[in-house]
């Protein structure tokens, strides 16, 4: 099975790393180049979109969809690392909510922010993992980064409890988002529980458990329930080429192709006449069609 390609959808149990996830993919599938689009803590669950083999040359382009979370804060109560998994720093009184206040307070995170990474996050600063830092008990100074939410929804539940669902551009931390909003409604909150259900076109309703990937591959069925490679890119701009230009564009020759392709930014899809997928390119010099990254033959 090394030759197998393509993408894997796989809903992560809790208490795995994405580390632990694709390492344990490895052994199952027998393809030694797999790639995530995007980590989950250990605490997560939900979506894990793996590129495996040659779709693994397509996860820069895939880093950067939007995801969607499903989850749950904890009121009145901060940790050092802004979830469950973390030590209780305050323990506050939780004052009364009203909807129409909660959805005041979701309205200030949505659109373009400032959001500062968890203490325990993997952002280096000079060269140094920030989790690595808090452990030893010298949390780093980590500066604000911009993220998109594009939407957020705080709903009551029983108790200290609410419920949060966030459609966000990647790089937002939703356990920086939780201990931001218990600070806007003064009594502090932390993350616990979290599941992806989406990124980019991509569902969790759609993913594999664990189990089931490895019965799948046992029963040499598991190709049957990957992705083609081109999925995973499939809002970007296509060009559909000769078979001669497919040809060229297999060697790395520029092309100027006519269509909707002209003056897109890269990736553009490449294709055939028959519709098979010859790779990513870019437009450069006034038009010319580059190859960036060759499927053909493969």
């Amino acid at each position: 099975m090394g030759g197998i390609h393509g993408i894997l959808l796989v809903d992560k149990p809790p208490g795995w790393t994405s580390h632990d996830v694709v390492a344990r993919m490895r052994g199952v599938t027998g393809q030694r180049k797999i790639g995530h689009t995007g980590t989950l803590d250990p605490l997560a669950t939900g979506l894990l979109v793996l590129c495996l083999g040659d779709a693994t040359r397509l996860v820069e382009y895939m880093i950067g969809h939007d995801k969607r979370y499903e989850g749950e804060l904890r009121l009145g109560q901060t940790t050092t690392t802004d979830d469950a998994e973390g030590t209780i720093v305050f323990d506050r009184a939780v004052p009364p909510l009203s909807d129409a206040e909660l959805g005041a307070v979701a309205r200030r995170f949505i659109g373009d922010i400032l959001q500062r990474p968890p203490d325990f996050s993997a952002v280096k600063v000079a060269g140094q993992r920030a989790y690595a830092a808090a452990r030893r008990g010298n949390a780093l100074e980590l500066a604000e980064r911009p993220v998109s939410v594009h939407t957020l929804q705080l709903v009551r539940l029983e108790g200290p409890r609410l419920r949060i669902v966030v459609q966000c551009g990647s790089g937002t931390y939703i356990r920086s988002l939780a201990r931001d909003i218990g600070e806007v409604l003064g009594c502090g909150a932390h993350l616990t529980a979290l599941r992806r259900v989406s990124a980019g076109r991509f569902r969790v309703s759609d993913a594999y458990t664990i189990e089931e990937v490895a019965a799948l591959a046992a029963a040499g069925q598991l190709p049957d329930c990957l992705w083609p490679a081109d999925s995973g890119i499939e809002g970007a701009r296509a060009a559909i080429v000769t078979t001669a230009h497919g040809r060229e564009f297999a060697q790395g020759s520029s092309l100027q192709p006519a269509g909707a392709a002209l003056g897109s930014p890269p990736p553009v899809r490449v294709y055939d006449a028959a519709g098979s997928f010859l790779g990513v390119g870019e437009i450069v010099d006034g038009g010319a069609l580059r190859a960036r990254k060759v499927f053909a033959g493969q």
